[in-house]
């Protein structure tokens, strides 16, 4: 294990490699894509075995050493492509695709595995204790403030912030003389071991304070050189590349799972609390405005099979149009609505929102839209209509039939399956979120297998 002369548990060494590309940082954001990729599902993992060991630590006092391998390989992976990247710009070498050491690699990061930590601490630590250097660590990498874990995150994709000012500068005198100044080399190596130690701290991986010390260049006061590091503890080795490959996959199941339960939750939210006294479900008011006599609401397709009608049929029960006001709205087949408005001063509305948009046409004014015989269903106020298969638009009149029609309208539909399909989703969810929890859980506890068989075998 590498230790080093100024005490702290974290040791972040760095290399300024000589004959940078005056150009090809300009590019590193493409390059580095596969890595943020991985790196997004990777860090997922690290917020659930942080959890976890969460919870170790608060009833054993110890951070159980395979999630411990885990989180600090994800800092180390992540410092290499921040180190590569927008967080120092001082290597041209692609970063590995590994949890491991890389001690060839011109960025190192190693932590020392706390024997014990404090059941107390672990409660405290991460938000409030750590919040003075929150503030000084948003200053550097992210230009605000950000949970606890993200401190460490936030390394990788580092673009903001006073550290990706200072890149942005090395990458400007790269451009122009083909080197990287060394006291800004210097300054942004401080700015990033502050956040590191700081993300460790956070990641509930020491009780040791980080300091309030600016220790810049690429190695720390009194520390070995990253060339003279002595070899780091084999630990990492249990987590192979199938094991990580399968956190990947977890993480992958966790965040596919919470978007569907999340839909299913919010579905018999809105079952249960968003239904008027006539059980439908409403969308907000919208405004519409139109200098003609009519409003036209586009064309609504409705082109299914005979078995994808009666799920949707049932999906959608029947709708209805309200206004504030008594304007008459008619639905009807775009054909039999065309002729009808054909020769009719109106607008189209082609967009709807806070803002809607309309196409006017010219002509004079309707024929009385009470008396024609097309409409599908037609009101005063509201209209219900059971949607059927073919082409449908929807027009509104002032009652009058005079020019000008402003007015209030809200959508609504019954939607009865919505509570079933709720459960469904809430249900399949949970399944998910379940089975990403077992299969990250399942490699934890394989790693930690291989380690322990790793050690044995050592040792004799």
């Amino acid at each position: 294990m590498t230790t080093a002369a100024t005490g702290y548990p974290v040791h972040v060494h760095a290399r300024l490699d000589p004959g940078l590309s005056r150009w090809l940082w300009l590019v590193k954001w493409f390059l580095a894509i596969p890595h943020y990729l991985v790196l997004a599902f990777l860090w997922l993992g690290f917020a659930v075995f942080s959890l976890v060991a969460f919870f170790a630590i608060l009833f054993t006092g110890r951070y159980p050493r395979v999630l411990f391998d885990f989180n600090v390989g994800v800092l180390r992976w992540s410092w290499r492509v921040a180190y590569y990247t927008y967080g120092a710009l001082a290597t041209d070498r692609y970063p590995p695709f590994s949890l491991g050491p890389e001690p060839g690699y011109p960025a190192t990061l190693d932590i020392e595995y706390p024997e014990h930590l404090s059941r107390g601490l672990v409660l405290v630590k991460w938000w409030l204790l750590a919040i003075p250097h929150y503030l000084v660590v948003g200053v550097f990498v992210s230009g605000g403030s950000y949970i606890a874990y993200q401190t460490g995150q936030i390394i990788y994709n580092s673009g903001g912030g006073l550290v990706g000012l200072m890149a942005l500068f090395a990458g400007v005198a790269l451009l122009f003389t083909g080197r990287y100044p060394k006291g800004l080399f210097d300054f942004v190596l401080g700015m990033d071991r502050w956040a590191l130690r700081v993300a460790a701290y956070a990641g509930l991986m020491t009780d040791t304070y980080p300091p309030f010390r600016f220790d810049s260049g690429g190695d720390e006061p009194g520390a070995t050189t990253i060339e003279q590091s002595p070899p780091p503890d084999p630990g990492h080795r249990g987590w192979s590349a199938g094991r990580v490959i399968a956190v990947v996959i977890g993480a992958l199941l966790l965040l596919t799972g919470g978007a569907v339960a999340g839909a299913g939750g919010f579905g018999l939210w809105a079952d249960s609390t968003q239904r008027d006294q006539a059980g439908f479900l409403s969308t907000g008011r919208e405004s519409f405005r139109g200098e003609g006599y009519a409003l036209e609401f586009g064309t609504l397709e409705l082109r299914w099979t005979d078995a994808d009608w009666a799920l949707a049929d049932g999906w959608l029960g029947e709708v209805r149009l309200r206004a504030d006001d008594d304007v008459f709205i008619g639905i009807g087949r775009t054909d039999d609505v065309n002729r009808y408005l054909s020769g009719v001063e109106h607008d189209e509305v082609t967009t709807t929102g806070p803002a809607a948009t309309y196409r006017h046409r010219g002509g004079g004014a309707p024929a009385d839209p009470a008396v024609q015989t097309f409409w599908a269903s037609s009101g005063t106020g509201q209209v219900t209509w059971r949607a059927e298969q073919g082409s449908w638009s929807a027009v509104v009149l002032n009652a009058d039939r005079s020019r000008v029609v402003d007015t209030r309208l809200s959508a609504q539909a019954e939607v009865p399956a919505l509570r079933p399909v709720s459960i469904g989703l809430l249900v399949g969810g949970g399944v998910l979120l379940l089975l990403g929890l077992v299969v990250m859980l399942v490699a934890a506890l394989s790693a930690g297998q291989s380690r322990r068989n790793g050690t044995t075998t050592s040792v004799r």
